[in-house]
């Protein structure tokens, strides 16, 4: 009888009991979160604060506004900052093409096809998530300078449609074993080759790991300054992290407000990116390795 009565018993004393520890947890994620926000928010804050007073407050609330710096931060070198985002976004396109399509077709070999040396050459594959980038870098330099390659975006992109970034070729090898082999046999009994099983049945099945690869593509293309500084040398070819540097120079006056102005401004392609792919995001992290 007790055991019923308890059982019967509303969730509510449960829910009262856990409601002080439930809102202490999510005032100290809430903190964390601003703690963390804080440097973001005070960039933006910043764009848009007299040149005065950037350095001189750390409030959040500019005394006033002044959209100045984004005009002066756009216009203001020799050579427009949309022609750098306009680069930026060119090889940014053009990795995540070459990733998901060389990534995807390398992942598909080594997860459904039979071949010999196999598991050598996925062994292989893997050994090169631990080697630095910097250690390949000269050798990979003194090849495109022979190639003629060095002052154009061939280095940054080419590579990319050879399969070179191990990371997303092991990620979608994991997701595509999840995916049962019994659409494979049954594909083959109906006279499809080993391409039409790729085309057809498993990009349309990879679409979450497809779009993590893209994303992430995107995000460290986008981002990554090293690369273009090193085969990057006129500045009609900058992307937009070298043009940010431009602003601060060393021998003479920075520029911070137009350095912060466009520094938000490249923010923004990036979080609408990761906006409308985050769904697919999620789904194709959660279910990487995962039997169905």
């Amino acid at each position: 009888m007790t055991a019923s009565v308890t059982a019967a018993r509303p969730p509510s004393d449960i829910t009262k009991r856990s409601l002080p520890a439930s809102l202490i947890i999510h005032a100290l994620l809430i903190a964390a979160s601003l703690l963390m926000l804080y440097p973001l928010l005070w960039m933006v804050s910043a764009s848009v604060r007299p040149e005065n007073e950037i350095f001189s407050s750390t409030s959040l609330i500019p005394s006033s506004i002044d959209l100045s710096s984004y005009a002066r931060g756009w216009v203001g070198l020799d050579v427009s900052f949309g022609r750098f985002f306009w680069n930026s976004l060119v090889i940014s396109l053009l990795v995540v093409t070459g990733n998901v399509i060389a990534c995807s077709l390398t992942a598909f070999a080594f997860a459904r096809l039979r071949f010999a040396g196999r598991n050598f050459w996925f062994a292989i594959m893997l050994g090169t998530l631990m080697i630095p980038y910097h250690v390949t870098l000269i050798p990979q330099y003194v090849l495109f300078l022979n190639l003629g390659w060095v002052n154009t975006i061939l280095p940054l992109v080419v590579p990319k449609f050879l399969a070179s970034d191990a990371f997303f070729i092991f990620l979608m090898v994991q997701f595509f074993r999840g995916i049962p082999r019994e659409l494979d046999e049954a594909a083959m009994m109906d006279g499809c080759s080993a391409w039409r099983i790729y085309w057809k049945i498993m990009l349309p099945l990879s679409l979450p790991v497809l779009a993590t690869a893209a994303i992430f593509s995107f995000i460290w293309t986008w981002d990554d300054f090293f690369g273009p500084l090193i085969y990057l040398n006129d500045m009609n070819t900058y992307t937009i992290q070298l043009g940010l540097r431009t602003f601060v120079d060393s021998t003479s006056a920075s520029d911070w407000g137009g350095l912060f102005a466009m520094s938000t401004l490249t923010l923004v392609p990036v979080f609408f990116f990761f906006l409308f792919f985050q769904r697919l995001l999620i789904e194709g992290i959660a279910t990487t390795g995962m039997k169905r």
